[in-house]
């Protein structure tokens, strides 16, 4: 019989608490302007072009997900 703390059923419990905990880390220590500064700079620079078209692309699809 498989350990009962392996089961996962719907949904990876673990994961989803590590990815929280993470996810906390990264807010506390500053990360998101950090990450919107280079996100800013990605659009000013050479990559720019193609980052505008990949937005304008996924903006088109209306918020639809895959199912």
């Amino acid at each position: 019989m498989a350990d009962k703390n392996q089961i996962q059923g719907e949904g990876n419990y673990d994961a989803a608490r590590r990815f929280d905990a993470e996810e906390e880390a990264f807010v506390r220590k500053g990360g998101i302007g950090k990450k919107a500064r280079e996100a800013a700079e990605a659009l000013d620079g050479p990559e720019g072009e193609e980052l505008e078209r990949a937005r304008k692309e996924t903006g088109a699809r209306g918020g639809q997900q895959d199912a």
